[in-house]
């Protein structure tokens, strides 16, 4: 390949595209994050054609997203799916553990309401420092390096804390688990770069079901184990999934967007053809080249095959700095998207969790507010904590069943909105202290429709991003949802134990209503469009004319 004048704008192609037999000698799982050695094409020669470049002459070039589309949804989209399945079903197990550690440390080492709360407190401002930083890593040195450090930190933490001997290293090691658990939306960044535009929305829904079989696994856990063996078998036990994950982490691929925001587009290629084996499918014929370097028709700017965000090259360089990626989300192009997003994610946190704790708090066993420890010894040996729990955790079913109906139908926004005002009315009779089996069911209603909520937000904000800022946007917008799991332990346990629940429910509705508004207000419905790996001439206006 001669090489380009120096005067003529180019992009990046890998050199083995050029190279049959090289392409059949590819590595596979073991080389899927090593660098690609790339080399530059005459831009000149490159002309646009409904979304596919064409080389003058030459080969047709397709993008990231052509070729998942071309690629499906298949074999090695289940794999990635049961591994990011696995890990959200593992970190759900680690929060759904504070509705029983809690109770249970406070009876035996008597503990004051005060403390108790903050078992759950300092999880959650672990998981918003984790949150951050694991986002930055995810998109400064890949996914992969991500999901390495948050199931370290999740397993190692919580085995640690299974053998904790007083109380301080207990509240320790769970906010090291906390830091871990935050990095859970690299689970979810991961998994999307994998799956093409077509109905993206129910699959990631899939997702959600391990987070949502986890809350139950881990009630009937605790069910089974604590009236016996306790809080620390409970503990243990719990861990043993992120051990699994640990095992199969060589085996973890890496994003091949990813791998084309950072120019590596051989390493991404050859992702793309594992993909391709393994589903049985074929890759588009020609060179893959990055989004980045596609140029789009204005008048095709609000069609929902037009990427959602693009960059400007400059922007995705400075990238390569953490600090710039936080900086890029108050930009003008993203200050009213981040600022809503934050909103929304602390509303969604400081409900979700809140509704979880109330479960316990509300139980029949605990009907009489200001329960003394001999009440707490009881309640552990009483089946109304867990079957309550139980039940409420079985209501994210059917919460994620609506929004698997809603996601792909009327958009992500006005799903989130409905879904939140379901949620208010689920839970407005509780300003009352209500019969024990009226309050199971109005906490189903509302357990039912936060959750639907928070899956389809987690969705949503991860796709207004492109890739080059998304793992950390997530990071970011999870770390300011952790204020509100921090805040949350304080209204649903100590408001509720000092017999102001008028107030604790009072407090989740003006939350949930001011949330609802805020994914109102986001400019962009991301249904139906496809992912961007760049951020290229979008408008100082918050990208208005995409709102349809």
């Amino acid at each position: 390949m001669n090489e380009p004048a120096p005067e003529e704008s180019s992009i990046r192609v890998s050199t083995s595209f050029f190279d049959d037999q090289k392409m059949k000698s590819l590595q596979e799982w073991d080389d899927m994050d090593g660098e690609s050695s790339v080399y530059t094409l005459n831009k000149a020669h490159a002309s646009v054609g409904f979304g596919k470049l064409q080389m003058d002459g030459e080969s047709p070039v397709y993008t990231m997203d052509e070729a998942l589309t071309s690629v499906g949804f298949g074999k090695f989209q289940i794999l990635v799916l049961a591994y990011a399945g696995l890990g959200w079903f593992s970190e759900a197990m680690e929060l759904m553990i504070l509705s029983f550690v809690g109770p249970a440390v406070k009876f035996q080492w008597d503990l004051s309401d005060d403390q108790e709360s903050l078992i759950s407190t300092v999880v959650f401002a672990g998981m918003l420092v984790g949150g951050f930083s694991l986002g930055l890593i995810s998109d400064c040195y890949g996914r992969r390096k991500g999901l390495l450090g948050l199931n370290l930190l999740t397993c190692v933490a919580g085995v640690l804390s299974t053998f904790s001997p007083n109380y301080a290293s207990l509240v320790t090691f769970r906010f090291f688990v906390g830091f871990g658990v935050g990095g859970g939306d690299v689970f979810v960044t991961w998994f999307l770069e994998f799956v093409p535009a077509s109905h993206r929305g129910i699959r990631m829904i899939l997702l959600s079901f391990f987070w949502t079989f986890g809350t139950i696994f881990e009630a009937a856990l605790a069910w089974i184990v604590m009236p016996g063996l306790g809080w620390r078998w409970l503990l243990g036990l719990s861990s043993l999934p992120s051990i699994a994950m640990l095992l199969f982490y060589s085996l973890v691929p890496e994003s091949p967007r990813y791998l084309c925001t950072k120019g590596r587009i051989t390493d991404a290629h050859k992702i793309l053809e594992k993909i391709a084996r393994l589903n049985q499918s074929k890759l588009p014929p020609g060179m893959l080249v990055s989004d980045s370097t596609v140029g789009r028709d204005e008048e095709s700017a609000n069609s929902e095959s037009t990427p959602l965000h693009s960059t400007t090259r400059k922007m995705d360089l400075d990238l390569r700095s953490g600090f710039s990626s936080l900086v890029t989300l108050f930009s003008s192009k993203f200050v009213r998207t981040t600022l809503l997003l934050w909103a929304l994610c602390f509303g969604n946190v400081f409900s979700y969790y809140g509704i979880l704790l109330l479960a316990s708090e509300l139980s029949s066993a605990q009907s009489q507010c200001g329960s003394s420890n001999a009440m707490f010894s009881k309640i552990l040996q009483d089946d109304s904590l867990y079957v309550n729990v139980f039940i409420t955790s079985l209501a994210e079913i059917p919460g994620l069943l609506i929004s698997a109906i809603m996601v792909d139908r009327i958009g992500r926004k006005f799903t989130v909105a409905f879904l939140f005002v379901l949620a208010c009315i689920s839970l407005l009779p509780l300003v009352h202290r209500q019969p024990a089996t009226l309050t199971t069911v109005l906490l189903f209603g509302a357990r039912m429709s936060t959750n639907g909520a928070f899956t389809v937000s987690a969705i949503y904000g991860l796709e207004l991003y492109p890739t080059a800022l998304r793992a950390t946007a997530g990071g970011a917008a999870g770390a300011v949802g952790r204020v509100g799991g921090m805040i949350c332990p304080l209204v649903a346990v100590a408001l509720v134990t000092s017999c102001r629940l008028t107030e604790a429910i009072i407090l989740f509705e003006v939350v949930m209503a001011i949330s609802t508004v805020c994914v109102l207000l986001v400019r962009v419905e991301t249904k139906g469009k496809e992912l961007s790996d760049s951020i290229d001439h979008v408008s100082d206006s918050e990208q208005a004319a995409d709102v349809r």
